[in-house]
């Protein structure tokens, strides 16, 4: 414990005996001061200057793509931060119901049977924005934004803080905390800051698929305000890898998010003339004809740095105490199969477990949240990827970690066996229930019906 501090940067004045620095502002972040606060002051250090004001969906990067989550992430995020799925709904979010009774099998050969759910579909905007303006509103937690962690300090044994630099001044301060917690997602330098306090290279796992996701926004048409989420993927046989997707989001103010994805030469690109033609390209998908005629909110913004990465921080000798790294930072998927949402909200639940368990000073609890967030991580990277962690041949995943499988395998058995046409989605666009044709799922406008082709093959 830093005892001798009472004030910290632009004046924030501390009551608590501990403090904590979270490294980014994101989902994420947000979350993990939402798990701190009570058990220590929390400053969330961001990089970027956060609005002010609403945003639109396409004024921040990760907000352009398709993004869900379950009700079962909800409930998740809710237990942390108390009120915010009803601000959701209210808002402009949806919450769109998925078929029930369904059975699936894990490939350990367990399966689940879920009841009825629904996931929360809105634009990840809303979800972000909602929940970072609820955190700061928290006892003893407070934003710096547009400052910039440029390294963090103490030893291979034991942080002690971050030097944070205002990306306005370019002065540099020293942050001296109890626990510093990286959120900052896939681009996580932390791997490189624990190279330069001592300790050695953290080991990762990576796959590559080279996919590469393309959103636009469009207006919804009069007479489809009950549109559900739909998603369809080409046929494996026809296409190597993995193959092409097409998603539609209905989100809040009348508007439908469309987010496809595709790889090598089976790729969409920024050009707009190209978007509707890439998404009728889909056998038997209905999405390329209901955005023929809605009118463009946004250009198509692209994404391409989607490569599925986990990196092994559970395995570092010594792994210093006051430091954790959790959410994209330890793993992160590619859309075709992200978990972002999902994980992150049972991070931070872990982190919230272990300090009710320990307390912010036991000497332990760093390492006791990292080994449980490689848990968390084990059996999604195993069904994103196909590849198990070595380190955990033979292990039954943790409850959070089947939790993110049976959000997704628990609600396939409708299906099992059949060409994966239209789908509902859970998480981040991750696949929750199939359907064996458009017309079961979607209520296709008359128009739309009309213009279908028979499928390209």
């Amino acid at each position: 414990m830093n005892a001798s501090r009472s004030t910290g940067p632009s004046g924030l004045q501390f009551t608590h005996p501990f403090l904590a620095v979270v490294l980014g502002g994101g989902f994420t972040g947000m979350l993990a001061a939402a798990a701190l606060s009570g058990y220590a002051e929390v400053i969330v250090v961001e990089r970027e200057r956060l609005p002010r004001t609403p945003a639109l969906p396409t004024d921040l990067p990760q907000a352009r793509h398709a993004h869900l989550l379950s009700a079962d992430g909800a409930r998740a995020v809710e237990s942390l931060l108390p009120g915010v799925s009803e601000r959701w709904l209210a808002e402009g979010a949806r919450a769109l119901p998925l078929p029930s009774g369904a059975s699936g099998a894990a490939p350990q050969g367990w399966s689940v049977r879920r009841p009825a759910q629904c996931v929360i579909a809105c634009s990840r905007d809303l979800l972000d924005r909602v929940v970072r303006e609820q955190v700061p509103a928290l006892d003893g937690v407070g934003v710096l934004d547009a400052t910039e962690a440029e390294g963090l300090t103490g030893t291979a044994e034991h942080v002690t803080g971050v030097r944070i630099r205002d990306t306005v001044t370019g002065r540099v301060r020293r942050l001296d905390a109890d626990l510093v917690v990286d959120a900052t997602g896939r681009h996580s330098t932390t791997p490189d800051r624990l190279v330069q306090l001592g300790l050695p290279a953290v080991a990762e796992e990576r796959t590559d698929p080279g996919i590469v996701s393309a959103t636009r926004i469009f207006r919804a048409p009069p007479g489809a305000p009950n549109c559900p989420v739909i998603t369809a993927r080409s046929v494996p046989e026809e296409h190597a890898g993995p193959g092409r997707t097409a998603t539609l989001v209905p989100i809040e103010g009348g508007r439908w998010l469309v987010t496809l994805t595709g790889a090598g030469a089976d790729r969409p690109g920024e050009h707009a003339d190209r978007f509707v033609p890439f998404a009728r390209r889909i056998p038997q998908c209905v999405i390329g004809d209901l955005i023929a005629d809605a009118e463009p909110l946004s250009e198509v913004h692209l994404a391409r740095d989607t490569a599925s990465r986990l990196r092994r921080f559970e395995q570092l000798r010594p792994w210093p105490t006051g430091f954790v790294a959790l959410g994209g930072a330890v793993a992160a998927f590619a859309p075709d199969y992200g978990q972002g949402l999902s994980i992150a909200a049972h991070s931070a639940l872990a982190l919230r477990q272990a300090l009710r368990r320990r307390g912010l000073d036991d000497p332990g609890l760093a390492r006791t949240v990292q080994q449980s967030l490689a848990r968390i991580a084990q059996a999604p990277w195993t069904d994103a990827t196909g590849r198990p962690l070595p380190a955990a041949a033979g292990a039954r995943p943790s409850a959070a970690g089947r939790f993110v499988r049976g959000a997704v395998n628990g609600v396939l058995g409708t299906a099992l066996g059949r060409s994966p046409v239209c789908r509902a989605y859970v998480d981040v666009v991750k696949p929750a229930a199939r359907f064996t044709r458009p017309s079961a799922s979607v209520p296709v406008p008359a128009a739309a019906a009309a213009r279908r082709k028979p499928a390209d093959h």
